[in-house]
């Protein structure tokens, strides 16, 4: 059996975690299972890193960026290969760029493109336990790039898609996937099965158990993934498909991203093909939109407004300069969270949106923005009332019983 096995950097925070996520692959390995192993860096490693690239200024060059970024994950996978060594394992430590992961050349938030699999076949075959540094790897000039945050995430669950893996299972700091944040709603229940669709909302709603890419890419390669924590040996949460789980809840979970920005174009020139203007010079510089409302135009002026992510605002405002002369005044609000509820019954359920809506009008919480899809209501909210608003509608769809 051909395991792959990912490890977040909590579980890798120090030598003596280290040491813990080793004795937990040796227990793997003495089932006489292939193993791969994919980790990030150590937890705030990352962080620590970015804030040494932007001493500097606030916009370093990407290219640069990764390679600061990288080496934060060649660490953790030197250590932990080390550590097998001691224990009598064969294991070996590869960056992204020797585990054979090609990726587009966008830096610091690259996709990848393929994975020539012919050196971690190979190590598999002479039995080592393999130790790739996640969230990495190379374009066609061999120049290192980085896939973004949780990008680690999308290491593991691409290799296994590649080496067409029995099992893909990531390792965090909680044991599972919870109907909401359990550190906002201490009645959040743990799920045991959910489906690719549901989780691929959660994680792009704003869950933090899973990178929405992740979990995508689960889907598209039919990969059984397991999310659990390595600190207890409690069972975690299956990611599956639809058909492979018993009952369906009408919805599934509430979701909470405190990191987006609102941007509001006010008075912007109503004329054909303006929207398709400013969204495509956001698309080239790479600026992930999520949300948008457009007023109905008067006057030859309508109002667009949009979310996305706080960390790409800077960008953001350089691509909208262009734009300056086609709209009154252009306001950026940071205090703004988004809140979603998620479920594959609610496609056979009416009355599932207002629900919600009700839900935060008995709270008096104003709703800016509203957003759906066949399995997700997500609503723009004043951020000072984001973990009210999640309480909220945990108790209207009863995710607490």
């Amino acid at each position: 059996m051909l395991v792959v096995q990912k490890y977040g950097g909590t579980s890798m925070g120090d030598c003596e975690r280290i040491q813990n996520v080793a004795n937990r692959i040796a227990m793997r390995k003495k089932e006489n299972h292939h193993l791969v192993v994919v980790v990030s860096a150590m937890s705030g490693v990352t962080d620590t890193l970015v804030g040494y690239t932007k001493y500097f200024t606030q916009l370093p060059n990407p290219r640069e960026v990764d390679m600061v970024l990288s080496s934060g994950e060649r660490i953790t996978s030197a250590l932990l290969a080390i550590a097998l060594e001691n224990m009598g394992f064969k294991a070996i430590s590869l960056s992204g760029r020797k585990a054979g992961i090609l990726t587009d050349s966008i830096h610091t938030k690259a996709r990848i493109e393929d994975i020539d699999t012919t050196y971690l076949k190979s190590l598999l075959e002479q039995d080592y336990i393999v130790v790739v540094a996640g969230f990495q790897g190379v374009d066609k000039n061999g120049e290192v790039t980085t896939l973004g945050r949780g990008g680690s995430d999308l290491s593991a669950v691409a290799i296994a898609g590649a080496l067409q893996a029995d099992l893909c299972e990531i390792y965090t700091d909680v044991d599972g996937v919870y109907t909401t944040d359990p550190r906002i709603e201490k009645n959040a229940k743990k799920i045991h099965k959910i489906s690719y669709d549901e989780m691929l909302e959660l994680a792009s709603m704003g869950a933090k158990v899973l990178l929405n890419r992740s979990v995508e890419l689960a889907k598209k390669w039919n990969i059984p993934l397991v999310t659990r924590s390595s600190f207890t040996y409690d069972e975690g949460t299956m990611i599956t498909h639809e058909e492979n789980i018993m009952e369906q809840a009408v919805v599934s979970g509430v979701a909470l991203d405190k990191n987006q920005v609102r941007v509001s174009m006010v008075g912007v020139s109503d004329r054909p093909g303006i929207a398709a203007e400013i969204f495509t010079a956001m698309a080239n510089a790479n600026i992930n939109i999520d949300m948008i409302v457009q007023t109905i135009g008067r006057d030859g002026k309508t109002n667009l407004d949009f979310t996305l992510p706080q960390s790409e605002i800077e960008e953001a405002k350089i691509a909208l300069k262009d734009f300056e002369k086609d709209v009154e005044n252009i306001e950026v609000d940071c205090n703004i969270a988004k809140v979603s509820i998620v479920g594959v019954g609610m496609k056979s359920h009416s009355g599932v949106a207002s629900c919600a809506f009700s839900a935060l009008a008995k709270e008096n919480i104003n709703i800016m923005m509203i957003s759906t899809s066949e399995i997700k209501v997500s609503m723009v909210i004043d951020n000072k009332y984001a973990e009210l608003a999640v309480r909220s509608l945990h108790s209207a769809y009863n995710l607490d019983k």
